[in-house]
């Protein structure tokens, strides 16, 4: 076995022996054939030129035989590609040949199961159509007669596809011929309508044949036709009106550059299509309920005046409602052509109140006094002076109304409504705090006792707001206003405007003792009290101006005279005096006026002429932007509000802007790339500009180059250690600049979308994605932008509990945003939900001074006004906005973006200026004598809405009938049962 073993092995080692030598003459002969090659080639290489010419000549046959197997190779090539593209012609026809089968068969079967009615209805159309081309006229005509009889007939009502359409469908080409053919006028007219009417199911896209034989043929009558025939009209007529301006305008171009044609083809006037869409089109749609689409197109031809014409009792309602929010959704300046339509038809009507809503959007002031000067009923006069004291607005009017425009009966009627709900009694800080709720450790106390002081007094002054009693300030025994040290005497003397605020002739009485200080900061804070009292009212005595004014014109310390220009800036909030103009424009232009003056002096004259569009005021603040050194400018946080100055001036103007935009590309570096986008998210606020929305969402999506992070995080100080029991300190980070483009772009994202519901929905969504992806100063400014959607709402939980996660942010700029934000959200309402989280933060806070203040804030913007009073710039039906409450909101937010160095710092006083944005929430009913009744609440939940009642006798002017019902439900006066309300 071994043996044999053995033997097959020998075998296979011989195999191998052969095989290896096998291989190795193979490789010795490849070497051989490569050597070979190598000494031929280095040959031909050391030949002579002269040979090298020859060459060619001895290689020519091979040339040639390449050549013409080339040619075949491409001959067969185009040969298949020829072959493939027959195949593929071949395949398309069949598929049409198949689809043309079975069409006929469809149509076969479809024959096949018609009814006897369908059927003889079909040879009766096919009949009809062949009389069409009778020589004899008679017949002709009482053919198309006939056929038009069973068109009218079929299509008045639109449930499904008419049968006379449907058999003549196929006939649509013969019809044509026929047309063109026919010489009769009178039977080419009745086939044009016939035709016209077939176009609808039967004419290529693109090809208006439908409206073509409609101007060829009869134009009256069109409704006849059906609706939905006119709405298609009214489609192609869109289309066509657009393409004939067009074309006009390119001939005219054409004509001024020399190039046109001459025999070009006469143009076919735009003009020509308004007879058929005035007299007939119009009317139709109005007669059948159908204003929207009357509306639609009688804008898509710029005619929208002609709809005043149209305007009665019974469609002013509707029409008027369309054109409200279609407004919300055009550009400018259609959109104030569509609500001076509105305008127009109220006042054709006599409802004067809706009428002056409409002429608010407008921001139109004489406008304004056209309409309350035209009225003539003395009840609707004073409901009407009201409204636009609420608004903030004085146009020129008798005594009486004045009185009420300029506030003068606010206090009395928000002290009344107190009184009725037995929340006249003064409360104090910790009612609010309730810190015996509290959970905290035995070190809780040692806290920075005057910043917790400070922030007392503020919760003090928003939580007794206009109620002209406190605990800690005007108590006779009191000692607060010493509890605090330095600025921070300023911020408590001014906190008494904010108590005594709308009581013009009660509260200067009280604040005139602190005007004669020696200590500079209680005087600067009394000289702001004064403007904080005044602020959203009006005396004919002008005590704000009168005493302010000589603080700005002598050489003051700069606190006294910042104090004295935001007073005056709150006093004449949206004004628009001259005076004022007069008295500040000086302190800006002077170059040596520091910083921080010339950029609350901007402030203030951004305030008092909110959206004037004034060019002098614009140009002495680019002026000041552009001669002052541009680092001082940087490093001064400040300089923010030079620019909020100028963006206030064009709050809510849109285009007006762009001229003063231009100026402001040319100032260079950080502060000319905040003015731009300050000025262009104040000019667009609440219009709910889809393009502005989504250029600033690109911009906050950009992310800073690496070299610039890697830079901003060396340069960033290390973080303090963390104590114990306090909240977890934030890890390292670059700081924000002091002037961050990106932070503007974000919640300006809110302030232009904040005007359009749908909008607010996307714009919160949107949110979201750009906290979780994008750079820290977009997360810090992601939470006010979200408060500017829901400005004292909230009743939206989504946007609560989002800014309550962000409370908790690693980042403590982050948080301190999400803390004000919340207490913006839940402004002036009491919310329990907000209450308690923020109870909860004060715990978590408890070691952190800065973020304590800033929920001790958000508590007290929280209670403001004990639940009476309102931060939202829109009135509850979001259909008007205040623009004096958005310009203090504004400033607020750019004041949030630096709350470490402003707030936290010795500009706290800014705070102030949520005094502008705080409205009362109230009912005030009044009888036929114009005599005050009773202050009720509205019983709507969490929430008090204000509407100004008259009882008259005619019910018919209905501005807001929501709001009538709840007022007509919630009264407690029976006596007149017929009322009309106006928010």
């Amino acid at each position: 076995m071994a043996e044999a073993e053995k033997e097959p092995k020998a075998v296979s080692d011989k195999e191998k022996k052969e095989k290896k030598e096998k291989k190795a003459a193979a490789e010795a002969m490849e070497t051989k054939e490569k050597k070979e090659k190598k000494e031929k080639k280095e040959k031909r290489a050391a030949e002579p030129e002269e040979g090298k010419k020859k060459k060619p000549k001895v290689e020519e046959p091979v040339v040639e035989a390449k050549k013409e197997k080339k040619e075949k190779k491409e001959k067969k090539a185009n040969k298949e590609e020829k072959a493939d593209k027959e195949e593929k012609a071949e395949e398309a026809a069949a598929v049409t040949t198949e689809k043309e089968e079975k069409k006929e068969k469809k149509d076969k079967k479809e024959e096949d199961e018609l009814s006897e009615e369908d059927k003889a209805l079909q040879e009766q159309m096919e009949l009809l159509v062949t009389r069409c081309s009778d020589p004899e006229p008679e017949l002709r005509k009482a053919a198309l007669n006939s056929m038009i009889s069973e068109i009218r007939t079929s299509t008045s009502s639109m449930t499904s596809v008419p049968k006379p359409l449907k058999f003549l469908r196929t006939h649509y080409a013969p019809l044509k011929e026929v047309h063109a053919a026919a010489s009769d006028s009178e039977t080419k007219t009745l086939l044009a309508d016939v035709l016209s009417v077939l176009a609808m199911t039967k004419s290529e896209q693109g090809k208006h044949e439908s409206l073509d034989y409609r101007l060829l043929g009869s134009q009256d009558d069109v409704g006849s036709w059906g609706h939905e025939y006119v709405r298609h009209l009214a489609a192609e007529i869109g289309e066509e009106y657009n393409e004939r301006l067009a074309a006009a305008e390119k001939a005219e171009e054409a004509k001024a550059e020399g190039t046109a044609e001459a025999d070009a083809a006469p143009l076919k006037k735009a003009e020509d299509l308004l007879p058929l869409i005035l007299e007939h089109m119009v009317p139709f749609f109005i007669s059948h309920n159908s204003e929207a689409e009357a509306i639609d197109l009688l804008m898509e031809v710029g005619q929208l005046d002609a709809l005043v014409a149209h305007v009665d009792k019974t469609n002013c309602k509707r029409i008027c409602l369309y054109l409200g929010q279609v407004a919300n959704y055009v550009p400018e300046p259609e959109d104030a052509q569509v609500l001076s339509v509105a305008v127009a038809a109220f006042r054709k009507l006599g409802q004067y109140p809706e009428a002056l809503k409409m002429a608010v959007r407008l921001q139109q002031e004489p406008l304004i006094e056209e309409i309350l000067g035209a009225c003539e009923d003395p009840l609707i006069k004073k409901q009407m002076a009201y409204f636009l004291a609420r608004q903030g607005l004085r146009p020129e009017a008798e005594e009486e109304l004045e009185r009420i425009m300029d506030g003068a009966h606010l206090t009395e009627h928000y002290l009344e409504l107190a009184r009725d709900l037995d929340v006249l009694e003064p409360k104090a800080p910790e009612d609010v705090y309730k810190s015996h709720l509290e959970r905290r450790g035995s070190s809780s106390s040692h806290v920075d006792s005057a910043r917790q002081n400070l922030a007392a007094t503020f919760v003090n002054a928003f939580l007794n707001v206009g109620f002209g009693t406190d605990k800690l300030m005007l108590d006779e025994n009191s000692k607060w206003l010493y509890k605090n040290k330095e600025h921070g005497m300023m911020s408590a003397a001014a906190s008494l405007g904010a108590i005594l605020c709308w009581d013009v002739d009660g509260g200067l009485t009280q604040i005139d003792k602190y005007l004669y200080s020696t200590d500079n900061h209680i005087k600067a804070g009394a000289l702001l009290s004064v403007g904080v009292l005044n602020c959203g009212v009006r005396n004919e005595c002008d005590p704000a101006l009168a005493l302010l004014s000589e603080y700005v014109e002598q050489k003051h310390p700069n606190n006294i005279k910042m104090g004295a220009l935001l007073g005056l800036g709150l006093a004449y909030a949206g004004t628009k005096k001259e005076e004022v103009l007069e008295l500040l424009m000086p302190v800006v232009a002077d170059l040596d006026t520091p910083l921080e003056v010339v950029a609350i002096t901007s402030l203030a004259l951004g305030l008092v002429f909110t959206g004037s569009c004034h060019d002098d005021i614009s140009q002495a603040l680019m002026t000041a932007l552009m001669e002052r050194p541009q680092e001082s400018l940087q490093k001064e946080s400040l300089t923010r509000f030079i620019c909020v100055g100028v963006g206030l001036l064009y709050l809510g103007r849109q285009q007006e802007v762009e001229l003063t935009l231009e100026l402001a590309k040319a100032v260079p570096g950080a502060v000319g790339e905040y003015c731009v986008l300050t000025l262009e998210t104040c000019a667009y606020a609440g219009t709910g500009n889809v393009l502005k929305v989504q250029k600033l969402m690109a911009m906050a999506g950009e992310h800073a180059p690496k070299e610039e992070e890697a830079e901003a995080e060396a340069a960033a100080p290390a973080p303090a250690p963390a104590r114990a029991g306090a909240a977890p300190a934030a890890p390292p980070s670059k700081e924000a600049p002091s002037l961050e483009k990106q932070a503007v772009a974000t919640f300006g994202i809110g302030l232009v979308a904040m005007g359009e519901e749908l909008g607010c929905d996307m714009t919160a969504r949107t949110y979201l994605h750009l906290f979780q992806y994008c750079d820290p100063p977009v997360r810090r400014a992601v939470p006010l932008g979200l408060a500017l959607l829901s400005t004292s709402s909230p009743m939206k939980n989504t946007v609560i509990d989002t800014i309550s996660k962000m409370t908790h942010d690693l980042d403590q700029e982050v948080a301190i945003s999400a803390i004000i934000s919340l207490g913006l959200v839940a402004g002036g309402t009491n919310n329990a939900k907000v209450a308690s989280s923020l109870r909860s933060l004060a715990t978590y806070y408890a070691k952190e001074p800065g973020l304590l203040f800033a929920v001790r804030l958000a508590q007290g913007l929280v209670h403001a006004g004990k639940g009476l009073v309102t931060l939202s710039p829109f009135n509850p039906d979001r259909t008007l906005l205040h623009p004096v409450a958005l310009a203090a909101l504004t400033s607020v937010m750019h004041l949030s973006l630096d709350f470490k160095g402003l707030v936290l710092g010795k500009y706290h006083f800014l705070l102030y200026l949520l005094v502008a944005a705080m409205r009362p929430r109230m009912l005030v009913t009044l009888d036929t004598g114009f005599v005050e009744t009773r202050n009720i609440r509205v019983a709507t939940v969490l929430e008090t809405r204000i509407v100004f009642c008259m009882h008259s006798k005619s019910p018919s002017y209905l501005a807001a009938p929501r709001d009538s019902a709840a007022c007509a439900s919630h009264c407690v006066l029976t006596i007149f049962k017929r009322h009309h309300c106006v928010m």
